[in-house]
């Protein structure tokens, strides 16, 4: 049986050490999705502020019978992080060296082709088995700068719940500098 070199051998494929790697695109490989982690301090950090917020709202709303709030995320929906895309991405580095990156998130369809010319900007993952992930790319072919986006902790938590949190630790500030003035 004959087979096939596809040029993506992968006991050749090395990680880059160097934070800018120039070299030709070879393939974008099938991505799959990994999950954001939320660290339980910071949520119940946010949390415990958006509480302190909402108990004037609660005491009027028993008070008069106004209708109830909008829906609210449960502890278990937002304990569970945001899902972003992982795209391995395999380049050959001018050296001749077959690379391995991951690009994470979305980029537009159009904006990288097999045999582009790009150079990237890539930094280690806190996983060390895990392949530098591109922070910038630059589409030497095209000229165009690309910048790949994820959801991060406070995008997944949300502007209302954050605005939230804000206010309540504002009013725990003022009611803590009332006490201490008194």
């Amino acid at each position: 049986m004959v087979e096939m070199d596809s040029g993506l051998d992968t006991r050749r494929i090395v990680h880059p050490t160097e934070r800018i790697v120039t070299g030709r695109l070879i393939r974008l490989l099938d991505g799959y999705t990994r999950e954001v982690r939320v660290g339980q301090p910071v949520l119940v950090a946010v949390l415990a502020a958006a509480a302190i917020a909402s108990l004037p709202a609660l005491l009027l709303r028993s008070l008069f019978s106004f209708g109830g709030g909008g829906a609210r995320r449960r502890w278990k929906q937002l304990k569970q992080g945001p899902e972003y895309l992982v795209t391995p991405v395999r380049l050959r580095n001018t050296a001749g060296q077959l690379c391995e990156v991951e690009l994470h998130g979305h980029l537009p369809q159009s904006a990288l082709h097999p045999a582009d010319q790009v150079q990237l900007t890539v930094r280690p993952q806190r996983d060390p088995e895990l392949p530098p992930r591109i922070e910038r790319i630059v589409n030497l072919t095209t000229g165009q700068l690309l910048t790949p986006r994820t959801a991060t902790l406070w995008s997944h938590l949300g502007p209302p719940l954050l605005l939230q949190a804000f206010l309540g630790a504002l009013l725990l500030a003022g009611i803590a500098a009332c006490s201490a003035l008194t």
